[in-house]
C-alpha cells in the first residue's frame, strides 16, 4: 500500500477503480491494484465496456462463442459484463467479508434503455443480481425522478442498488429516500433490512459544465463545493432520528460515493478530486490514471468536514455571476442519462459489427 492510499484508508475512505477489462483480470493489474493500491472496489459503465472491446481482440473469443450459441445484443453484452464482474467481485471477495459487506463490491449497469419503465427497470435489476449470483454485485440505477420507484422496489426486493447520475444535495437525498423506503418496507414485511446501497454523486462534471461561462478563479471549484455540500447533507442523514431507526432494526447505511473524479482539462492537477474528497465514510472511484498518479506524487489530504466547509460560500459566488445550481444539477443529469443511452446503443452496435466480423472470418 502506498502513503497516499494509506492515508485515504486512514481518514475512513474507500478507494475503488472506475474501470474494468477482461485484460486487467487476466495479466494481473486488478490484483495488483487490490493488494499494492488498496483498491477495494470497482464500477463500470457502458462507455467502459465499449472502448475494452474497441481496444483490442481480448473479447474476440468470447464474442464468437456466444455469438454461435445465438446471443446478440443486450443478451450478449450482459454475458461479456457478467464474466468478467463475477471475476472482479471474487477478487474482492475478502474485502467484502472482512467489512461485514461494507466493502469489496463492483457494480453493473441496468439497460438505460429502461429509464423511463420502473417495473422493467426492477426486472432487469432483479435478473442481472440472479444471474451474477454475486453477493458483491451492485446493480446501478440512475437517481433520476423515473429512477426513484425503480431504486425503492430494488431495494425493497432485495437487490443491492448502487444509485448513479447524482449531481446536487437534492438529489442525493431523494435518492437516500427512496433507498430509505425500500428498507422501511423490508422492516414492516418482516424481512432482512441489510441490503446494502450507494449512491453516487458526479464531481467533476461541474466544472467542465461551467467552462466558459465563469472566470478563470472560479473555473475549478463549484463541484467540490457540491460534493461538501453533499457531504454535509449525508453526515446529517446518518445523525437523524430516522436513521437510526433503521440501523436499530438492523440495516447498514448507504455510502456516499465520489463519482466522476478524474479531472477533465489535462492542465489541472491530476489528483485534485481525490485530495478534495477524502471523506470519512465515503467511497472514491476513480479512473486509472487518476489513481496512479495519487499514489505516486499525491499530497496528503485532509479529512473533509462533515458540515461542509466553505461549501455555501464558494456556491454563492457561482451564483453571483450567474450559475443557477439547482438548474443546472437538473441539466446535468438529463445529459447524463442522455449519454448512458447514447454509450449504450454505441456499445450494441460495437459488439453486433464485431459479432459479424468474427463470423465472417
Amino acid at each position: 500500500m502506498t502513503a497516499m492510499t494509506q492515508r485515504l484508508r486512514e481518514i475512513g475512505q474507500s478507494l475503488w477503480l472506475d474501470n474494468i477489462t477482461r485484460t486487467m483480470l487476466d495479466d494481473g493489474s486488478l490484483r495488483r491494484y487490490r493488494d499494492e493500491y488498496a483498491v477495494t472496489g470497482l464500477t463500470s459503465n457502458p462507455t467502459i465496456f465499449d472502448e475494452a472491446i474497441r481496444g483490442g481482440a481480448a473479447y474476440d473469443g468470447p464474442i464468437r462463442a456466444h455469438a454461435g450459441r445465438g446471443l446478440a445484443g443486450e443478451a450478449l453484452f450482459v454475458e461479456l459484463a457478467l464474466e468478467d464482474l463475477r471475476r472482479a467481485a471474487d477478487e474482492f471477495r475478502a474485502a467484502h467479508a472482512a467489512s461485514g459487506g461494507v466493502d469489496g463490491w463492483v457494480s453493473m449497469e441496468v439497460s438505460p434503455l429502461l429509464a423511463d419503465d420502473a417495473t422493467a427497470t426492477v426486472a432487469a435489476a432483479r435478473a442481472i443480481h440472479a444471474r451474477a449470483a454475486r453477493p458483491n454485485l451492485f446493480v446501478k440505477i440512475p437517481g433520476t425522478p423515473a429512477g426513484l420507484t425503480a431504486i425503492e422496489e430494488s431495494i425493497f426486493s432485495g437487490v443491492p442498488v448502487n444509485v448513479t447520475l447524482l449531481f446536487s444535495r437534492e438529489q442525493y437525498l431523494a435518492a437516500a429516500d427512496a433507498w430509505a423506503r425500500g428498507i422501511e418496507r423490508r422492516i414492516a414485511a418482516g424481512l432482512d433490512p441489510r441490503i446494502a446501497s450507494v449512491a453516487s454523486v458526479f464531481v467533476s462534471r461541474w466544472d467542465r459544465a461551467v467552462v466558459g461561462r465563469v472566470a478563470t478563479p472560479l473555473a475549478q471549484g463549484l463541484g467540490i463545493a457540491i460534493a461538501q455540500r453533499c457531504y454535509r447533507a449525508y453526515r446529517e442523514r446518518l445523525a437523524s432520528p430516522r436513521w437510526r431507526t433503521l440501523g436499530a432494526a438492523g440495516a447498514s447505511p448507504q455510502r456516499l460515493l465520489w463519482a466522476s473524479t478524474g479531472v477533465k482539462d489535462p492542465a489541472d492537477w491530476p489528483s485534485t478530486y481525490v485530495e478534495a474528497l477524502a471523506a470519512p465514510d465515503t467511497i472514491n472511484t476513480m479512473p486509472e490514471k487518476t489513481l496512479q498518479h495519487f499514489a505516486a506524487a499525491g499530497h496528503p489530504p485532509a479529512p473533509m468536514r462533515a458540515d461542509g466547509g466553505d461549501a455555501e460560500a464558494t456556491i454563492a459566488r457561482y451564483a453571483a455571476v450567474g450559475v443557477d445550481v439547482d438548474a443546472l444539477a437538473a441539466q446535468l443529469q438529463r445529459d447524463g442519462a442522455a449519454a448512458f443511452v447514447a454509450s449504450w446503443r454505441d456499445l450494441l452496435q460495437r459488439i453486433a459489427a464485431k459479432s459479424a466480423a468474427l463470423s465472417a472470418s
